[in-house]
């Protein structure tokens, strides 16, 4: 059992910055790549961003490629959300997601994770 849990989340005025971290722990905390999604309450949950364990990240590039940065740190098993720059459009609950099988390219949807965390509310106001 892996467990993933996040941090960070909170509201924030158009232009400012959050930074959301997720932390993962229990039997394997070994993990290929991490990645980030949101959701908006009655839409599908999109991709964000992910990084492998070797520091290859990957962007949406539509919606947040420029503002968005992710990063790991391998030894506490954590990654990370740098958000600037953010947007009212950016509002969601955000989760972290983690998947321990290689698998080329880097995956973008998420059915292609393993374990997921319980999310975390990121609200812009404009």
């Amino acid at each position: 059992q892996v467990q993933l849990v996040e941090s960070g989340g909170g509201l924030v005025q158009a232009g400012g910055s959050l930074r959301l971290s997720c932390a993962a722990s229990g039997r394997t905390a070994y993990s290929y790549v991490m990645g980030w999604f949101r959701q908006v309450l009655g839409k599908e949950r999109e991709f964000v961003a992910a990084i492998t364990r070797s520091g290859e990240s990957t962007y949406d590039v539509d919606s947040v490629e420029g503002r968005f940065t992710i990063s790991r740190d391998n030894a506490k098993n954590t990654v990370y959300l740098q958000m600037s720059s953010l947007k009212p459009e950016d509002t969601a609950t955000y989760y972290c997601a983690a998947r321990f099988r290689g698998i080329r390219p880097v995956p973008k949807t998420s059915g292609q994770y393993d374990y997921w965390g319980q999310g975390t509310q990121v609200t812009v106001s404009s």
